[in-house]
């Protein structure tokens, strides 16, 4: 057996044992509080995940990460925001691979500015890619691969900087092409808009790259609008099967301030407003512990 085939084998155990822990007899979906699921799956020091594109962003997850004050984490996104300053000013954060970093049509995350330019609440780490390059690098780790091969990186200085990235030739054509080393979370977090009775995710709209960060990651979680019955077909639609997900948790409104397509609306006014939170240290502290540290929910 090839070592990606033995990395793949073993990531297929490790989530079998998990649906197995968390499903009823005859595979019947048992919900698991989001209390619970990062307790269980969120420890010091691994590589976590928390994937979402536009919309379908795991906030709620990703508040219950900061309340369990877990630390050390290397955080992994392709477009991290606010909830990733939220993270890194939290001091959850060692280190972040990532492509772009930003307030959507706002401007910068300060938290995530502060920590590399002053090292508050502690130094950051950089691992920057490019959209294309991470969305390569997460293929990559879901196939079991090495790496992932793209044109691109050519004719800028992130290859000076990232150590994940290199220069390789064809050996078909002899053409330059970039090779990213593939990215394997410990755990992959995401939010979807429907769970079925069996443990089934479906997302739909803008998908980023939920999936190949589900399939490249040991551990993923699940945290759903809806639990239904049966998952209706729906067009451009992303279905997981049960057993790439350890844990589902129903928590309806846990992308807010993004959005679930078909369930909510996206929160413009605070993604505005955070600019503004976010500057000052003291009151960035003082918006956290009030809601999110002593509160299970941000307000809407």
């Amino acid at each position: 057996m090839n070592t990606a085939t033995a990395v793949t084998a073993r990531t297929f155990q490790r989530r079998l044992s998990c649906m197995t822990q968390r499903t009823l007899p005859r595979g019947i979906l048992r919900p698991v509080e989001l209390r619970e699921a990062i307790a269980e799956h969120v420890r010091d020091g691994m590589t976590v995940a928390l994937e979402g594109f536009t919309h379908l962003i795991p906030f709620a997850a990703g508040h219950e990460i900061i309340r369990q004050g877990r630390r050390d984490l290397t955080l992994v996104r392709m477009t991290p925001d606010l909830i990733y300053d939220q993270l890194i000013g939290m001091g959850c954060a060692r280190k972040l691979i990532f492509s772009y970093g930003g307030n959507p049509g706002v401007g910068s995350l300060h938290r995530f500015r502060d920590a590399v330019q002053s090292g508050w609440p502690q130094p950051l780490e950089l691992v920057e890619h490019s959209h294309a390059g991470l969305a390569n690098a997460y293929a990559a780790g879901a196939a079991g691969l090495p790496f992932g091969v793209l044109r691109g990186y050519a004719g800028t200085d992130l290859v000076e900087h990232n150590e994940d990235v290199a220069f390789v030739d064809c050996p078909f054509t002899g053409e330059k092409l970039s090779a990213v080393r593939a990215v394997r979370p410990d755990l992959t977090v995401i939010h979807a808009q429907q769970a079925d009775r069996h443990g089934n995710v479906q997302l739909w709209g803008l998908a980023g790259v939920q999936k190949e960060a589900v399939l490249s990651a040991t551990t993923a979680i699940a945290t759903v609008e809806e639990i239904v019955e049966e998952l209706e077909p729906r067009p451009h639609s992303v279905v997981l099967p049960a057993w790439t997900i350890a844990a589902v948790c129903h928590v309806p409104g846990g992308a807010h301030p993004s959005y679930a397509a078909g369930y909510s609306t996206r929160d413009n006014d605070f993604y505005s407003a955070w600019d503004e939170i976010a500057r000052d240290r003291e009151r960035f502290s003082d918006w956290m512990r009030e809601h999110v540290m002593e509160s299970e929910r941000v307000p809407a």
